[in-house]
């Protein structure tokens, strides 16, 4: 979910806080899995230059090939177990209750599932 989110953003780069407001995680939990996936070269931190006190998480090139090599079999599988099972209307209805769960949380909506490029609509 880290990497996707860095994947989807401006220059792939995240503060850490709002990485872990993203992903659902308290910013130690986050600290400890961007710690690992340094380890692996797919991320890297830095201090943010506009704010010292922040922590920026950037994806690096080689993360940024593993989520795209990893994007093909993923889709697949979300497209298998969640939205096959459903009518076309059952997953327009998921994408409007994903949407105000998102909202009331204060989460960023990664997609527009009502766009005819969502997953939903495939």
């Amino acid at each position: 979910m880290a990497m996707s989110a860095l994947s989807g953003s401006p220059e792939r780069t995240l503060r850490m806080s709002d990485l872990a407001h993203y992903t659902g995680s308290t910013l130690s939990r986050l600290s400890n899995v961007v710690g690992r996936l340094e380890k692996r070269g797919w991320v890297r931190r830095r201090p943010d230059p506009t704010d010292g006190r922040y922590t920026l998480a950037t994806l690096t090139d080689a993360g940024q090939d593993t989520v795209a090599g990893a994007a093909p079999a993923h889709i697949d599988e979300v497209r298998r177990l969640v939205f096959d099972p459903l009518t076309k209307a059952q997953q327009r209805q998921l994408g409007t209750i994903a949407q105000r769960i998102l909202h009331a949380m204060g989460a960023p909506c990664p997609t527009d599932w009502s766009s005819p490029d969502s997953p939903a609509a495939h």
